[in-house]
């Protein structure tokens, strides 16, 4: 077995199939994105039908998960008014994303990339960005 210590395309192709065929399954068209373990983008699709808007929101999803080493939403939870996050998501010229989608990809317990998805709601980004992530799991 190989390890993997960062991602490359045929890796990003495996996570955005997965993902795609997800997204196919729920009956949502998706912009997805996948990074390399510094948050830098290797790969994305916009499927017929993803929204426009979505593109930069997935990359920027992509990119938070990678280089701050966590998913989104738990910046969401984090950055509530009161919260010891509040006021980050204007963090990096707000590319910082606190909207559920965005999930780091671990390898032997270190991220090797992340990939976001925007689209649909926020649980249907994260469902269809965790197929993404079995799929590839699935093949290292």
């Amino acid at each position: 077995m190989i390890s993997v210590t960062r991602l490359d395309i045929s890796d990003a192709d495996i996570l955005i199939d997965g993902a795609v065929a997800k997204a196919g399954a729920i009956g949502v068209q998706m912009c997805i994105a996948i990074t390399d373990e510094a948050g830098q983008l290797i790969a994305f699709r916009r499927m017929d039908g993803g929204k426009v808007t979505s593109t930069t929101i997935a990359i920027d999803k992509a990119f938070t998960a990678a280089g701050a080493k966590k998913a989104t939403h738990e910046y969401g939870i984090a950055s509530q008014p009161g919260a010891p996050a509040y006021g980050i998501a204007s963090a990096i010229g707000g590319r910082l994303m606190v909207v559920g989608g965005g999930y780091p990809v671990l390898v032997d317990g270190k991220v090797v990339g992340g990939i976001g998805v925007s689209s649909g709601t926020p649980d249907q980004d994260m469902v269809v960005a965790q197929a993404g992530i079995e799929a590839f799991l699935n093949q290292v």
